[in-house]
């Protein structure tokens, strides 16, 4: 073989292992040669400049992203998740990762975690890990029994969170949004639904994301919604923050859906210790910008990413 025809040979070989996804054993076969001359192929190739790897370490940019996006939207601290690819459920696993490493190194004795619910949420709760504290609470910030077979995860996250702090869960076993305002009245009237709907008020730990307004959402497909509200959440919302839909300012976009949604209301998370956002992903920019103007919390945590989406977009 010419040295010109193992050059061709060396840049099929590269380029169908790092360009098509082939793996050593498949272009073996294709090529009709050994595993092993594959091998020693994507070897020369590197050596010889042919190919060349770049690892991009995001981990000093995140923190110059999380100190700018801490100045530009008021809060007390942000963490920027150094992600391998923008997409979302990369960036939702490795949110949940942070995430509960975080609340592992700060709750303490005493504490009452109040949490929404979700896939992103989900992802925190999988990632906790067991932390021994006493007369911690935990308790659940707003309905999430769906009327659909789509599940919020609303029961796990909180059993989960539960065990990892050594607490029984207060439940909301009920619906997010009911159909009208006087059986939300009925409901919350009750005493043992206003106990854990008080509990959650009172929490100095808040825990939620901001979900958006498209067919895949956990919330549109738990079937709460007429197709007059849908026509409305579409056209007016760019999220939705503990299953109150926010505009692009981050104000309540419906007092009608307002006044049939069960569940904190988003103005008592800002009065927390730490109110912390949990958001990321490539279509939650804009939701995750307007819960941000609209001051809900004081703690960030998000992607690199979508940091850096954030500071690019204008007001």
């Amino acid at each position: 073989m010419s040295e010109e025809d193992k050059l061709r040979k060396m840049i099929a070989v590269a380029q169908l292992y790092y360009q098509l996804d082939y793996s050593q054993q498949d272009i073996a076969r294709k090529l009709n040669v050994s595993r092993p001359t594959i091998s020693r192929l994507l070897q020369q190739a590197k050596t010889e400049g042919i190919v060349q790897i770049k690892i991009m370490d995001r981990a000093d940019d995140s923190e110059q992203i999380a100190a700018e996006l801490k100045r530009k939207f008021s809060l007390d601290k942000v963490i920027v998740v150094p992600v391998p690819q923008n997409e979302e459920r990369t960036i939702k696993q490795y949110l949940g990762e942070a995430t509960a490493e975080y609340l592992y190194h700060n709750v303490k004795d005493e504490d009452t975690i109040a949490t929404s619910w979700g896939t992103t949420l989900y992802q925190v709760a999988l990632h906790l890990r067991n932390k021994y504290v006493n007369n911690v609470k935990v308790v659940q910030l707003n309905g999430g029994v769906s009327y659909s077979e789509i599940n919020t995860y609303a029961h796990e996250i909180m059993q989960l969170f539960g065990a990892a702090f050594n607490s029984s869960p207060y439940y909301l076993p009920l619906p997010a949004i009911v159909d009208n305002p006087l059986v939300k009245e009925t409901i919350e009237s009750d005493r043992h639904i206003r106990n854990v709907l008080d509990l959650g008020k009172s929490a100095n730990i808040a825990l939620f994301t901001v979900g958006i307004p498209t067919a895949d959402s956990v919330l549109i497909n738990t079937n709460y919604f007429s197709e007059e509200d849908l026509q409305m959440i579409y056209s007016d919302a760019v999220g939705d923050i503990c299953s109150r839909y926010i505009d692009m300012e981050g104000q309540i976009c419906s007092e009608v859906l307002n006044s049939r949604t069960i569940g904190i209301d988003p103005t008592e998370l800002s009065k927390k210790e730490q109110s912390i956002l949990v958001c990321g992903g490539p279509k939650r920019v804009g939701a995750l910008h307007g819960a941000l103007q609209g001051r809900y919390a004081n703690i960030l945590i998000t992607d690199y990413f979508t940091g850096q989406s954030l500071l690019s977009k204008e007001d």
